[in-house]
């Protein structure tokens, strides 16, 4: 068990990749392959050259798909935040939230091209299901079955197509007496007196429409010139604060509040913030009502004395004992508190703050969503050194047909754009993975401009010089250079940083004071995995 706290460290515990499980895009149900560790303790700076090498966190496991191994490769993405311009599809949802605030009317079905899942419904694992934590205590909240129950279905809603008749039908076409009809007769027509002199002559209608423009435009009062920039296209913020009017009857407010460790504002909203969650998991997961509720979710204080925490002990000491990755996939049925609360409010990032930095600071937040007073929609999200990172979004069912997941997405990158004026660097939205293979996640790819993760150089390489490759094939090397290799590559295992018996050491200190069978080859494959750069800065827990 870990009980030490380094400062300015991040500890991990590694535990392979070697078993499959079940895939949440193709359903395979052993073709899922990644890399997890668990995560005790981590510094923003190593998070943040983590995903850059593919990892993703859920929660504080930490894990990175083995891409030509697994069945849906999944492709780190990010958005340059700061040149993106939303396209026209972005444009209608933004106006679709504006018009449902400004005059209260709510969509009664979803967009063809809105995802169900959220911007960031990762599919991938959240943590080894083997592991148990201590559980959090919170107060009672209303039974919510039967606000369940009044929740929309979910279901596509055809349109009704007229059936329109052509002006000549087909058997018309082919019948030689109708046909015969419509042609003009052979019989010679009789003398006519000709045009009528009191009558002006015929004209086009093409003429006469351009004189009467002509006309318009003599009577109609001269307008100053447009100004020089009239057809320049609105920017995201724009479209956002867009003027509405004074009495509108409902009021959206975005609030950013800090979930690790939780601020005043995190705490208060928590009941309510859950109680989203469960209804987004029970819509949109189908899980059912019955599972576990809040009365199941204790907090236990850190101490012996304490009969609670005495009693949870051999289920902490596994956590931090386990070595071993058992994951199942992604399970919706669990999805109690303490469920919530280790993948949506525990992270393993500590909060930071930098001179450099943005003022509220770098770590894990919930960015909720409140209309009318009640919170409709959380974003979960990591600020890093260079970007934002979308985690999770949930919201609320009966506002599914709002867009929930595009608009939150078109917000984050609004706030990284934010960001971006107080820390310079901050400059990138992170999607978290891209899935080719899967229809239903491509369109992350809409996000532009943006850029996927090669998964053999770790370079990034524009999305749109990546897709010729990924449509022949589910898994490529996405840097056309053959010559490049991976920058930060292992080199020297000996150098990489272990926490052993409290002491931190190198590996080659280390491994002359193992007793035991060797670990070079597990610890070998996590140093490649991490790179040589953040192997000798992490702490790789060993016991």
């Amino acid at each position: 068990m870990v009980k030490m706290a380094v400062n300015n460290y991040t500890i991990v515990e590694y535990f392979g990749g070697d078993d499959g499980y079940r895939c949440g895009y193709c359903k395979n149900e052993k073709g899922n392959f990644s890399h997890g560790m668990w995560s005790h303790t981590m510094t923003v700076q190593d998070y943040q050259d983590l995903i850059d090498r593919g990892w993703r966190r859920s929660g504080k496991y930490v894990y990175k798909p083995t891409m030509k191994k697994t069945c849906c490769p999944q492709y780190t993405i990010r958005c340059h935040a700061v040149k993106f311009q939303p396209s026209k599809s972005h444009k209608k949802v933004l106006k679709k939230i504006n018009k449902f605030i400004s005059k209260g009317e709510l969509p009664q079905e979803q967009e063809g091209g809105e995802p169900m899942e959220s911007v960031c419904d990762e599919a991938g694992p959240r943590e080894p299901t083997k592991v148990c934590q201590p559980e959090m205590k919170c107060a009672a909240t209303e039974d919510i079955q039967h606000e369940v129950k009044n929740c929309p279905n979910f279901t596509e809603v055809q349109k009704d197509v007229a059936d329109v008749k052509p002006l000549i039908s087909e058997t018309s076409q082919n019948d030689p007496a109708s046909v015969s009809e419509s042609r003009t007769s052979n019989v010679a027509p009789k003398p006519g007196t000709g045009a009528d002199p009191n009558r002006p002559p015929c004209r086009k209608a093409k003429d006469l429409r351009k004189e009467r423009r002509l006309q318009k435009e003599q009577i109609r009062p001269p307008t100053n010139p447009a100004p020089a920039n009239t057809n320049q296209a609105k920017s995201l913020e724009e479209f956002i604060s867009e003027s509405l009017p004074d009495s509108c009857p409902h009021n959206l407010e975005v609030r950013l509040v800090r979930s690790n460790p939780p601020s005043p504002q995190f705490k208060a909203s928590f009941d309510a913030s859950y109680q989203v969650y469960k209804l987004y998991q029970m819509a949109i997961h189908k899980d059912p009502p019955e599972k576990p509720s809040e009365s199941q979710v204790r907090l236990v204080p850190v101490n012996f004395e304490d009969p609670q925490f005495a009693e949870s002990y051999q289920q902490s000491v596994a956590l931090y004992a386990c070595y071993q990755m058992a994951i199942h996939g992604d399970d919706p049925s669990e999805c109690s508190e303490s469920e919530f609360r280790r993948f949506l409010c525990d992270s393993p990032l500590e909060a930071e703050h930098s001179p450099e930095g943005p003022e509220v600071g770098y770590g894990s937040f919930h960015q909720q969503y409140w209309l009318d007073g009640r919170i409709v929609a959380v974003g979960v999200i990591d600020i890093l050194p260079t970007c934002v990172s979308s985690v999770y979004l949930y919201y609320h069912p009966d506002f599914a047909s709002l867009s929930l997941g595009s608009y939150s997405a078109l917000r984050e990158i609004a706030f990284t754009r934010q960001l971006q004026k107080q820390s310079p660097k901050l400059a990138y939205y992170y999607l978290g993975f891209y899935i080719h293979s899967c229809p239903k996640m491509r369109y992350k790819g809409q996000y532009r401009p943006s850029d996927l993760l090669c998964p053999e150089t770790y370079v990034w390489v524009p999305t749109e010089r990546c897709l010729p490759q990924l449509d022949k094939a589910r898994y490529a090397r996405l840097n056309q250079d053959l010559d490049a290799g991976d920058a930060r590559a292992l080199k020297d295992l000996g150098k990489a940083l272990v926490l052993h018996w409290r002491s931190v050491m190198p590996y080659a200190a280390y491994s002359r004071k193992r007793k035991g069978p060797s670990d070079e080859a597990a610890v070998q494959q996590y140093a490649g995995l991490v790179g040589q750069h953040c192997a000798e800065r992490i702490l790789l827990y060993r016991s």
